[in-house]
């Protein structure tokens, strides 16, 4: 709607995961560093969790096109699966015919199989599993299974979790306590700070093909981070609907006065200072007030 007004080839702030927006942010940067670190070395489980909207999914995927040849990647990216759902899921991604007959020992045997052909073949075989805390238990538990599967000198599957914080407190739990034990690799995503966030939409309207004056000016890019707290995802949001504002009024520059639209169209999000704030600090000041008051004029009180 206001690409060509903004003189924009592509969608700045739109929802889905395009890692050609992908932004080097310091949070992202790490993590992505530690992933490959942890699959130059081979591990066995590698983990990866941070809020929702924090860019997890775009990690993801941007570690899926980064891996070489030398990779054979399988993903799963709904794994709310019971353990046979799962092995099989496993199995089409690793190009095993399944049969609907088949069980959870023969998904187990063919995947062994294959697994043993694509080492054979030197090709390091990496499991990536998204959403990981909508797993059922179970199914943690018979991914633990399969990736014992190992040589004499290597391991044959590798496994990335990516997940919410609640994927911590599921492995915390006593039954999952062997796979928790096997995660040599983990990082926690943080949200933007100030800087990442400015960073972050400047980069995404040039990857968009901006290239006038500033678009987004100081007073927006400070009360998009305000508002957002950091978030990727509802950055996006805010900056969306901020520039759909400003296109409905044929401004060629988001202000915050475009922004403070966008976020009270947006639920969850609340105003950054609104004045619901500083109503709820007055009241409490106030009662304070009176109950101090009553006290001091109370029998017995101070006079």
């Amino acid at each position: 709607m206001y690409k060509e007004h903004f003189g924009l080839k592509d969608q700045p702030f739109g929802l889905t995961p395009n890692t050609a927006f992908f932004l080097n942010a310091q949070g992202h940067r790490e993590a992505f560093n530690m992933l490959q670190v942890a699959l130059a070395n081979g591990e066995g489980f590698i983990k990866v969790v941070g809020e929702v909207g924090t860019g997890k999914t775009m990690l993801c995927r941007k570690l899926l096109n980064t891996l070489d040849d030398s990779f054979y990647t399988a993903y799963i990216p709904n794994p709310f699966l019971n353990p046979t759902a799962l092995y099989r899921a496993i199995a089409e991604e690793l190009g095993v015919k399944c049969k609907s007959r088949d069980g959870i020992n023969e998904y187990q045997n063919s995947i062994n199989e294959r697994l043993v052909e694509l080492v054979a073949e030197g090709k390091q075989v990496v499991l990536v599993v998204d959403e990981a805390q909508a797993m059922p238990p179970k199914s943690l538990e018979a991914l633990r299974l399969i990736s014992n599967l190992e040589t004499e000198t290597t391991k044959l599957i590798h496994i990335v979790l990516f997940g919410q914080p609640e994927l911590d407190r599921l492995l915390a739990h006593d039954s999952l306590r062997q796979l928790l034990q096997r995660v040599t690799f983990s990082y926690e995503l943080p949200p933007l700070d100030k800087e990442g966030t400015r960073n972050y939409i400047q980069h995404r309207v040039a990857t968009a093909g901006y290239n006038g004056a500033q678009l987004f000016n100081e007073s927006a890019l400070q009360y998009v981070y305000k508002a957002s707290k950091g978030v990727p995802r509802l950055v996006n949001i805010l900056c969306h609907k901020a520039l759909m504002a400003a296109y409905g009024k044929g401004d060629q520059q988001v202000t915050k006065g475009h922004l403070v639209s966008a976020v009270k169209d947006t639920e969850g999000v609340d105003l950054p200072g609104s004045v619901t704030g500083w109503v709820f600090a007055a009241s409490v000041a106030v009662g304070l007030g009176i109950m101090l008051g009553l006290f001091f004029t109370m029998p017995g009180g101070f006079q």
